[in-house]
């Protein structure tokens, strides 16, 4: 019998009120029930009926050190239960694979970084299975419970189904990967944009104050964006909110078609810069050009004052520039955060580019670089196993 619009809407309400109070003791436990009521304004028997599931399925714990006053009797206060499961997280990656085992409260428990991983098709995603394989058999997790399996892939993907539209470093075009890594692992599995999983690992690990807006820049093989807007995760129409990397940051990159990587991207990503550095190495240099040179190797000839790698670098900034101002201009976020392989040559690119838009737009937010690294991804899909299993799926207890 199909559920009514009255009751739908009740269980949805019950639902979004279970994962604002588990968010909120995580990131203020130990906790009473009241405190919680009083802040989140719903209903101390609402609370206390959350709190009680919560402790059922040991996402939270009760805290008997600590007391809160109630009525004539002291109540242990509330306090998240970090340790109570874990998660498998993997960043695909354009060029390298990266997975973890992380508890709740974002501590890797074990990693695994394959490098040079294949990129075409399902020789990708049998290499994606024997990492996540390694990792559920891993001695340093024996005991330990799965949430669930969390995904980044390096493309559009849709979240409800798991299915990665298009990822141009992968050869992937509708893989249906939630469906196959549920079927081959029987357990919970989400597949996100890896930049949109980065994005909620900065929000929930990254930071020491909790922000409504934010953007994360990935700046490496390509660039995409993670947008948080009043506190939720943005994906637009098509799930493809974030994808920046298709910027044409001038008439010149009009009339043409991108199919695979677009033209931000074509300048600004490590490949771009790459790219630019061996033109310019070319016309100055026509006999002496390295048969490959990666950003990396850029950014450190323009910190030992090479103009050549000085220019690729001034030229890069400027498209950042740009880029940043638009999306500060559009979404107003209170941190811009810079995140992938780029992002390492921070002290070349922020304050440049906080100079080149100071006074260009009404609010120039906080830019800053990633603090999570290449785990950021990885710290992502603990968030969104986490909440896409607050209906309190089955998990499996390793033996």
């Amino acid at each position: 019998m199909a559920l009514s619009p009255r009751t739908v809407a009740v269980s949805e309400l019950r639902n979004v009120n279970a994962s604002a109070i588990l968010e909120y003791i995580r990131r203020k436990s130990p906790i009473s029930r009241t405190h919680i009521a009083e802040q989140l304004n719903v209903s101390l028997p609402t609370v206390t009926r959350v709190v009680d599931i919560l402790i059922e399925n040991e996402l939270v714990i009760l805290d008997e050190a600590e007391t809160e006053w109630s009525g004539g009797r002291r109540r242990p206060l509330i306090r998240f239960n970090k340790s109570g499961y874990v998660v498998i997280g993997v960043d695909l990656g354009g060029t390298k694979m990266f997975g973890a085992v992380a508890d709740l409260g974002g501590d890797i428990l074990v990693d695994i970084t394959m490098e040079n991983h294949l990129t075409h098709g399902d020789a990708s995603y049998e290499q994606l299975t024997q990492l996540i394989s390694q990792l559920i058999n891993s001695p340093q997790i024996e005991g330990s419970r799965i949430r669930g399996i969390g995904v980044g892939a390096p493309g559009t993907t849709l979240y409800q189904t798991g299915v990665v539209t298009w990822a141009p470093s992968l050869n992937w075009r509708d893989f249906p990967l939630k469906a196959k890594l549920g079927e081959d692992f029987g357990l919970p599995v989400i597949v996100e944009n890896d930049v949109n999983l980065a994005a909620l690992g900065e929000l929930w690990f990254g930071l020491d104050e909790y922000v409504d807006n934010l953007v994360l820049i990935s700046i490496g093989t390509g660039i995409g964006a993670g947008i948080i807007l009043d506190g939720a995760l943005y994906r637009g129409a098509q799930q493809a909110a974030g994808e920046i990397g298709y910027f044409p940051l001038g008439r010149q990159f009009l009339s043409r078609r991108y199919d695979g990587f677009g033209a931000f991207e074509s300048i600004a990503s490590g490949t771009g810069i790459a790219e630019r550095a061996q033109a310019v190495l070319r016309e100055l240099h026509p006999h002496q050009v390295p048969e490959t040179i990666n950003a990396e190797e850029v950014f450190n000839a323009a910190r030992h004052g090479e103009q050549w790698a000085q220019a690729v670098v001034d030229e890069t900034v400027d498209y950042l520039a740009i880029g940043i101002a638009n999306i500060a201009a559009l979404l107003n976020p209170e941190i811009i955060i810079l995140g992938g392989g780029v992002a390492r040559a921070e002290d070349l690119l922020i304050t440049p580019i906080r100079q080149r838009i100071d006074g260009v737009i009404p609010f120039v937010p906080e830019l800053r670089a990633s603090r999570l690294g290449y785990k950021a991804v990885v710290m992502g899909t603990i968030a969104r196993v986490l909440h896409s299993t607050t209906d309190f799926y089955q998990v499996r207890k390793l033996t």
